[in-house]
């Protein structure tokens, strides 16, 4: 992201989290609602910590929008950074204990994800557009980190892409 684009998101109104645009750093999403969200804190202040500055139904829905819109992105990531640190060699045991899940719970986690970045990929390129998500090979790859033993740390290079 450039200077640009950061001067439009700080200019942008967020009402629900597709106002979005897709790869928004995260922390321009924490910031933005921790503007929001202060306006709104200071109207609950006594009358002489109170900041000119109150809160509105508009600060409200945006606490909302960005609250819903950051809570897709470490949903989404979780899946995404699940496959990365097993790809870079940690074992089941390790990215699941991070995720404070079972070994079980974090490959039905990443299942889920790979299920949903494939079926993201086929309606994208059905659609004619650049295709998002994993290709069939990708999609095969991270299949089969399900497979390792708890302790098995994959081997050979991290796969590239989504």
């Amino acid at each position: 992201m450039n200077t640009d684009a950061y001067k439009h998101w700080q200019e942008l109104q967020v009402c629900r989290p597709s106002d979005v645009p897709l790869a928004t750093p995260l922390t321009w999403l924490a910031e933005k609602h921790q503007e929001h969200a202060d306006r709104l804190t200071n109207r609950l202040l006594p009358a002489e910590f109170r900041q000119e500055e109150q809160g509105t139904a508009d600060d409200a829905l945006a606490v909302l929008a960005l609250r819903e819109a950051i809570r897709r992105e470490t949903d989404y990531g979780r899946g995404a950074h699940l496959r990365d640190a097993l790809q870079l060699g940690a074992t089941w045991n390790q990215a699941a204990a991070a995720l404070d899940l079972t070994p079980d719970e974090a490959r039905r986690l990443l299942r889920a994800w790979a299920e949903g970045q494939r079926h993201q990929y086929t309606e994208s390129e059905e659609r004619g557009e650049q295709p998002l998500g994993l290709t069939t090979e990708q999609h095969t790859a991270v299949l089969a980190l399900t497979e390792l033993a708890d302790d098995e740390p994959a081997t050979g290079q991290p796969e590239t892409g989504q």
